[in-house]
């Protein structure tokens, strides 16, 4: 097995991680104690979203809700599989999207008269530019390389409601990273068909989850901006760190791939609702960013162990963030396994929601503890 692929597996991420929260720290202390705090929130947490105990997976289309339907009345001529590659297509465009918007970003929706923040506000705007036909040459709710290759920051600006009051953050990362899917789509046809377009993983990609993981972290390598690389291979959410351990190339490196996996964790119901029953979902890791990673940070089980470390703003390749970052997997592992739930439940139930609502206790704007200076294509 190479060192890319290797570092594309789940089992490398926990490794690496496991490694990191076993050795000494620099930045954090981790208080095992106070893990209870965060299981009983967590608890609550769920109980208040789904009081009725069926908890679904962690998916994007837990943010699009009911709209779903209105997407429905329009793909209503289509047969099954068909209907399930525009919702892939919508998937894909959306996760790759939702990367932290800042603070003081919103999206008002006309439809609802209601204003949306953060990551249901990325999740809403990509949906209503899906459903405009913005990521399509023929103006039809879907994907095309031609519609992507056309987005540039101006419209992209324009469906995400962005201005000088309304900033939103990474904007040209954003956008640049949709022309780059045009690209990536073109240069695997044995993953994404022909005519090129996110749907056709539904045909070529088997129901298995480390296989979908594999096929979006192959397929959408060279998306992401240059960072590191192993043989001229982009590595994507993939960071050094001295006590990340391993051996050969990949020595040092931690891998987290936390948009990929937050898609590979969307496109379950998506290939089910095509007929494909996708298995091994239990082989995937917790998502290392903010919200998760905030919420052990705001409940005392990691105590900063410098002040510089809520203070500061930091790269996402700092030292300190990918220690947080290594920490939250393995937290979250052990949430987990404490509540007897499958981790994509706990995502959903689940963790993310604490960490939201423990935010908002802390800071009033619910912004992070931890600030980290986003290109729009990270977390």
């Amino acid at each position: 097995m190479s060192a890319i692929e290797h570092l594309r597996r789940p089992e490398t991420i926990r490794e690496r991680s496991r490694n990191i929260f076993d050795s000494p720290l620099e930045h954090f202390e981790v208080r095992l104690d106070r893990l209870p705090v965060v299981i009983e929130r967590v608890e609550a947490a769920t109980r208040a979203s789904y009081p009725g105990g069926r908890v679904p997976i962690h998916g994007r289309f837990r943010h699009f809700g009911k709209r779903l339907e209105e997407l429905d009345h329009r793909l209503a001529g289509l047969d099954r599989k068909a209907r399930a590659r525009a919702y892939i297509d919508l998937v894909v465009v959306s996760v790759l999207l939702d990367a932290g918007a800042g603070p003081t970003w919103s999206y008002r929706e006309a439809m609802s008269n209601r204003t949306f923040t953060r990551s249901e506000g990325l999740a809403i705007a990509s949906f209503r530019m899906f459903e405009s036909g913005a990521f399509s040459h023929e103006g039809e709710p879907g994907v095309t390389v031609e519609g992507l290759r056309a987005i540039d920051e101006a419209a992209l600006g324009i469906g995400f409601q962005v201005s000088s009051s309304n900033p939103l953050v990474g904007l040209g990362g954003r956008a640049k990273l949709m022309r780059a899917l045009g690209d990536a789509l073109e240069a695997h046809p044995e993953l994404f068909g022909d005519p090129p377009r996110p749907g056709h993983l539904l045909d070529h990609v088997p129901g298995d989850a480390v296989a979908i993981l594999r096929a979006v972290l192959v397929g959408l390598g060279a998306i992401w901006p240059s960072r590191l690389s192993l043989d001229g291979d982009n590595l994507g959410d993939v960071w050094r760190h001295p006590r990340a351990g391993g051996d050969g190339p990949s020595a040092g490196l931690a891998p987290f791939h936390k948009l990929s996996q937050w898609l590979t964790y969307s496109l379950v119901e998506p290939f089910e609702a095509g007929g494909v029953t996708v298995a091994n979902v239990d082989a995937l890791t917790g998502l290392a960013e903010y919200r998760n990673g905030g919420l052990f940070v705001d409940t005392g089980v990691l105590v900063p162990q410098h002040p510089e470390v809520t203070t500061e703003s930091h790269a996402p390749d700092a030292e300190l963030v990918v220690e947080w970052r290594a920490l939250t997997i393995v937290l979250l592992d052990r949430v987990a396994q404490s509540l007897g739930r499958p981790l994509a439940e706990v995502l959903e139930g689940g963790t993310w929601q604490a960490g939201r609502i423990a935010a908002l206790e802390h800071r009033g704007d619910g912004s992070p503890p931890i600030r980290v200076v986003s290109d729009g294509t990270l977390f």
